[in-house]
């Protein structure tokens, strides 16, 4: 049978111990607007991404982050510059939460005109990467009606800090983006209609 899916990365285990002390990451969370163009590692995207939605405990699909109810509405895409991380191409990737994998989404650097979608945004098109946290709110919605809502803000809320925190324990910098043009980046990404961007969060090393 041949295997029509597409392109998976196997990304490295998450370390689960060790690492900056949380209070530590905590003083030392700031805004970054400049950055390095240099790559990241795959260990660090992998690590970053386990702190955004990774599973915490298999058994029961325990997460790195509170879902309530556990619907799970969060869609994370990545958005890899040119050289943006060591040994992976440029391209958007979906994250797969199940097996800790990246799929290929589309193989194009979409940097500059992700910026331009986020009101003219320079800094995503410098940061190797981008994290883009979605949402398909009718998981959230089926469940608790219009709170529903409320509840998936809360989410990306938690998904947020987590990326701000993570990134400063590997010595990375980020800077969370609500001002863009919805139906821009729904459309740069190519996401279904019922995938709605809410976050975009450009990643790399301090300048």
């Amino acid at each position: 049978m041949t295997d029509n899916r597409p392109e998976r990365i196997l990304l490295p285990s998450p370390f689960l111990t060790g690492g900056l002390p949380l209070s530590e990451a905590i003083a030392q969370r700031r805004s970054i607007r400049d950055f390095s163009s240099a790559p990241i590692l795959l260990f660090h995207l992998s690590q970053l991404l386990w702190a955004a939605q990774g599973i915490t405990q298999s058994k029961n699909n325990l997460r790195s982050i509170p879902s309530a109810g556990a619907t799970f509405p969060l869609e994370i895409y990545v958005i890899i510059g040119e050289n943006g991380v060591e040994t992976v191409n440029s391209g958007v990737y979906h994250y797969e939460v199940e097996d800790h994998t990246l799929s290929l989404h589309m193989p194009e650097d979409v940097r500059a005109r992700l910026a331009d979608a986020a009101l003219g945004q320079d800094w995503i098109s410098v940061a190797p990467i981008s994290i883009v946290i979605c949402a398909i709110y009718d998981r959230a919605l089926v469940r608790y009606n219009v709170r529903g809502e409320r509840y998936i803000f809360f989410e990306v809320g938690h998904a947020g800090q987590n990326l701000y925190l993570q990134a400063v324990a590997l010595g990375l910098g980020t800077i969370g983006i609500g001002a863009f043009r919805d139906d821009d980046v729904r459309e740069l990404l190519q996401l279904e209609t019922n995938v709605r961007p809410l976050y975009i969060l450009p990643i790399g090393k301090p300048a």
